[in-house]
């Protein structure tokens, strides 16, 4: 049976629908940088899942062909996430003015994966698909201390469930660090196309640190 990171990481991506606080360790990553809009249908953002799931799924079936992963198990592919930030909003996203949205778009790599593999998949799938792949990288991020919630509904409706993590690290000592390294952080578990909006679920994870006694 397929190895299947949700499931075997639950509390990374299955956390409850109300706060906590996580240490999230180094991990790497397939990823895409890019601006805009997302629900944008002919938008940068749409054209980077592609770019991301044609990588994920070239070294997902590399066991089938000549190229050889050492330590290579089956396993089902990550589910997509996504850094996000606005050029002069500290602390916050304005979920009205989405044409102002910077990405990172990303899909967890097995640990098993070097960025030997991946450069033997970025040619692989230049070769197999003729796109560019130029703009897909391979991310090593350490995300740290955060604070996190299941969020059920609507992506326009996240500033309710955000409002209450901030309210609960408050609450614990904590204090939020999103910075220009450290973001808004979003694992989408549902696909919008085939889900009810009232239904979707997303993992909402912000940075955070220990407030200072004297704060």
């Amino acid at each position: 049976m397929a190895f299947d990171y949700k499931k075997e990481y639950k509390e990374f991506y299955m956390p409850k629908n109300k706060p906590s606080i996580i240490k999230i360790p180094k991990m790497n990553y397939i990823a895409v940088r890019g601006k805009g809009n997302p629900n944008d249908e002919n938008g940068e953002y749409k054209q980077t899942i592609g770019l991301l799931y044609a990588i994920a799924f070239t070294i997902k079936m590399s066991y089938k062909g000549t190229h050889k992963i050492d330590g290579y198990f089956e396993y089902v592919v990550p589910p997509l996430e996504g850094f996000w930030w606005q050029e002069g909003m500290k602390d916050s996203i304005d979920y009205n003015n989405k044409d102002k949205m910077d990405f990172v778009s990303i899909i967890r790599l097995p640990d098993f994966v070097t960025k030997k593999d991946f450069d033997w998949a970025i040619q692989e799938a230049t070769d197999k698909k003729k796109l560019d792949f130029s703009k897909v990288e391979f991310l090593t991020y350490d995300e740290g201390i955060c604070v996190q919630c299941m969020h059920i509904g609507s992506y326009d409706d996240e500033p309710k469930t955000i409002s209450l993590m901030h309210d609960y690290i408050i609450e614990n000592g904590y204090e939020l660090d999103i910075t220009d390294t450290r973001f808004h952080h979003e694992i989408y578990l549902s696909d919008p196309r085939r889900c009810d909006v009232n239904k979707l679920k997303t993992v909402i994870r912000h940075p955070i640190r220990k407030r200072k006694v004297n704060e």
